[in-house]
């Protein structure tokens, strides 16, 4: 018998990937290692820097940023998580914000510039609304996962938490959670829960009817916001052509299995009642993946990047992402 490549994985636990790493789906031809790194975004810093893991979920707009930047490491079109992104961006209610285009001249805190949720966010605020980017005021109180990445003139740093410049009224709006401004404490160190704490954010939302705007906006784009998507080294493919096939097609039935569960109900977790929910909007499957099932968004995506600021150049699909079907 052939000796199985050994690989480390660095992915989340979700109910899509957990036949995987508990083992009870395997990749073919390969012993994993499956890892936890909690929180995951610590697992995008280990590896846009040192790249510490074989195989690992990268936040996308993370992703396209350090393979703009010559990252030894290339992407397979499977998408671990998705999620629309006009609900998230609260504003203070003095701060004469109404509509997108009031954003224009305001100071906004995002933890950092290319957290994929600000990236998809100002997506929408630019081609849905005509939005400005270079006119608002961004602040950020964390680094960039990619340190060779050049932040845009009007993106500062911010000298105290985003949290409280908003509670004081120096930030007029800011992003929900732990991409703005519902959290206090520098993540560096390991993003470990030392001096990170998470900050009730009570403002209203910029769009109030975010999820009617989210369901018209994907009838009529077709495109699906992506989050964790998986990477692999670029050594290791070129050493085993065969590996990326095998580690697609090892996702899949994973997620197969879950799609069981969740069309029946046995799935009910937070997260699958998210995504049963989306199931009349974007069909059978609210996981897909493929190159092809994706290309909408995928394109989106890395043309936003560049628009925004965050990639110095266009980047082709091949060199982003390899197409398992055709090996």
């Amino acid at each position: 018998m052939a000796e199985k490549l050994p690989l480390t994985f660095a992915v989340a636990e979700a109910p899509h990937t957990s036949a995987l790493r508990d083992g009870t789906i395997g990749v073919e031809g390969v012993a994993g290692d499956w890892l936890t790194i909690k929180p995951q975004i610590g697992a995008f810093r280990r590896m846009v820097r040192d790249v510490e893991f074989d195989v690992c979920e990268l936040a996308p707009t993370t992703y396209i940023i350090a393979r703009a930047y010559g990252a030894p490491f290339i992407a397979l079109p499977i998408f671990v998580l998705r999620k629309f992104h006009h609900a998230g961006l609260l504003v203070r209610e003095d701060s004469g914000i109404k509509h997108p285009k009031d954003l224009e001249g305001k100071k906004v805190g995002v933890r950092a510039y290319s957290v994929t949720t600000g990236a998809w966010t100002r997506q929408v605020l630019i081609d849905e609304y005509g939005v400005d980017n270079s006119k608002i005021n961004w602040f950020v109180d964390d680094e960039e996962h990619v340190t060779q990445m050049k932040l845009p003139a009007n993106v500062a740093h911010a000298t105290r938490p985003l949290a409280d410049m908003m509670a004081d009224g120096e930030l007029q709006a800011g992003f929900h959670g732990n991409a703005g401004i519902g959290r206090k404490g520098n993540p560096t160190a390991g993003f470990s829960n030392t001096g990170w704490q998470e900050v009730e954010a009570h403002y209203p939302d910029l769009f109030p009817n975010a999820e009617e705007l989210e369901w018209d906006y994907y009838r009529r784009t077709g495109v699906y916001p992506m989050h964790g998507t998986i990477v692999i080294k670029e050594s290791v493919v070129r050493e085993n052509p065969w590996v990326a096939k095998a580690i697609y097609e090892a996702f899949d039935e994973a997620k197969q299995g879950w799609l069981k569960d969740l069309h029946s109900g046995a799935a009910d977790t937070a997260s699958d009642k998210r995504y049963r929910k989306l199931l009349p909007l974007v069909g059978h499957d609210p996981l897909p993946y493929g190159i092809d099932e994706n290309i909408k968004t995928i394109q989106a995506l890395e043309k936003t990047a560049f628009d925004q600021g965050l990639t110095p150049r266009r980047m082709s699909m091949d060199e982003l992402f390899i197409d398992p079907r055709k090996l």
